[in-house]
């Protein structure tokens, strides 16, 4: 973690006033300016009144559970993105607590169990060379830290070199993605934590849960923000 520890500033990057350590990277009011504020849909991201796993129209198709702290869309986005864009690791430590305590919320009222491992959304070799880095793994490896869960990265890999994901519909990147990772035949693992930046169209999620799946392994999505579709916190 030497990227992360040589980024982080003692002033806050959304309002610039000093932060008392050891906080890092994002004040507590502007963090907390930006994370879920009531019951969020596991499967859509809607807004709920009473916190259940889904939402009425998602109880029907029983789709992936995604957790996050907070919406892309409501502040927290722009830094999330320099992450894997510009290699501004400062705001990790501060998202990655906030995602740990929604996931540790969301278990003491029985909606979700912790899984065995974390799986790391991998990255093309070509990619990871590239980027010098994996942002899911730098995630993954936050999240161990706080809730000693162990990661895996044999297993699950990246095969076809697709084109970046941003700027396309979400037919086109189902598309992009189909058949652009495999798994192995002998992952050991029953139940299993996807960790991933965001989730947006959830069409990489779906494409990687559908290897696990099939090997009846349970799937869910931690991420450090979701993009919901327009309109679903209104």
């Amino acid at each position: 973690m030497q990227l992360l520890s040589g980024s982080l500033p003692n002033r806050c990057l959304m309002c610039h006033q000093s932060i008392d350590l050891p906080a890092k990277g994002l004040c507590a009011v502007c963090l907390d300016s930006g994370l879920y504020h009531q019951p969020i849909c596991l499967g859509c991201g809607c807004g709920m009144q009473i916190q259940t796993r889904f939402c009425g129209q998602c109880m029907k198709t029983q789709p992936l559970n995604v957790i996050a702290p907070c919406s892309y869309h409501k502040g927290l986005g722009e830094w999330i993105g320099l992450i894997k864009y510009q290699r501004q690791f400062a705001v990790l430590p501060a998202l990655s607590q906030a995602l740990v305590g929604r996931i540790l919320e969301l278990e003491a009222l029985g909606l979700l169990q912790l899984p065995q491992v974390l799986v790391p959304v991998s990255l093309h070799p070509n990619r990871q060379r590239e980027r010098g880095f994996n942002q899911a793994w730098l995630i993954a490896d936050a999240i161990h830290r706080q809730l000693n869960i162990p990661i895996v990265t044999e297993g699950l890999a990246r095969t076809l070199d697709t084109q970046s994901q941003a700027g396309l519909t979400g037919k086109q990147r189902r598309q992009n993605l189909s058949e652009a990772f495999t798994l192995t035949n002998d992952f050991p693992y029953q139940r299993i934590a996807l960790i991933d930046d965001v989730v947006t169209t959830g069409a990489t999620a779906k494409e990687i849960a559908g290897l696990f799946e099939k090997r009846h392994i349970h799937v869910q999505v931690w991420c450090l923000a979701r993009a919901e579709a327009p309109g679903v916190l209104d």
